[in-house]
């Protein structure tokens, strides 16, 4: 039985992932961190993760960038593993999370969701195969109340085919003031927000005469609960320091 702590867990993805450990066998809820503080069934809160005194196997982070640094602190110091995902990390934090992967296992994404992470296996299939003789667009597409353009998955999106391709592409966020042909080694990116939208993203291979479309559509947010739980039961059992993501659950 792994015992897992949920940071965040007041908040509706920290829910979700409560939710799910409770219906697996393999895991247990051993405490939870959030500001609010407010109780939750099954297990103790802490308002800061400094107040938190209970044994755990590793922790999931869905919570707030503002929170990184108390987080990296407790688990460094107790040799804790820890699954960071939430996004919107600015330079000097994930400069942060770095540094403390030297100490301990950490699991970062921009996307949870296992097929997401898929896609971007076959984008880089894709592309290597496509070459230079199709052009790359993406389009994501999420709720109003997101705040970052583009999607951290988008970018992920976009290094995925980037790594792929015989030469280095300039990603292009914004064409309304841009008065010329698209230039060959472009990869354009493109956002929409709007309603309750979860996640689609759709990478677009446009060549001469045919076009290939690969996309992924989340219909809930608990995809990404699912996949950080499967990404927490994998770190609980790693031993050695350093930076993992979904592509060690996809091996």
């Amino acid at each position: 039985m792994r015992k897992i702590i949920i940071s965040g867990c007041c908040g509706h993805m920290g829910r979700v992932v409560a939710d799910i450990c409770a219906s697996d066998s393999e895991v247990e809820v051993a405490a939870g961190i959030d500001i609010l503080g407010q109780p939750m069934d099954g297990f103790p809160v802490f308002s800061t993760p400094a107040a938190c005194d209970v044994e755990a196997a590793v922790l999931i982070d869905f919570s707030h960038p503002a929170a990184l640094g108390g987080l990296l602190d407790f688990c460094v110091q107790r040799r804790l593993p820890i699954v960071l995902a939430t996004t919107g990390y600015a330079e000097e934090q994930l400069a942060q999370i770095d540094q403390a992967a030297q100490s301990i296992p950490v699991f970062r994404s921009a996307n949870m969701s296992l097929g997401i992470n898929v896609l971007m296996d076959l984008i880089g299939r894709a592309a290597a195969l496509l070459g230079e003789d199709f052009d790359v667009e993406i389009q994501e597409r999420h709720h109003r109340r997101k705040l970052d353009a583009p999607s951290g998955t988008a970018l992920m999106l976009a290094n995925a085919a980037g790594s792929a391709l015989p030469y280095k592409p300039e990603y292009v966020y914004d064409r309304h003031n841009v008065r010329k042909p698209r230039d060959r080694q472009e990869i354009g990116i493109s956002s929409l927000r709007g309603g309750t939208i979860v996640g689609d993203h759709t990478v677009i291979f446009a060549g001469r005469d045919e076009v290939i479309e690969l996309s992924h559509h989340a219909a809930s947010r608990e995809v990404f609960a699912v996949g950080a739980v499967k990404a927490a039961k994998f770190l609980a059992g790693v031993e050695a320091p350093g930076m993992y993501d979904m592509s060690y659950l996809i091996r």
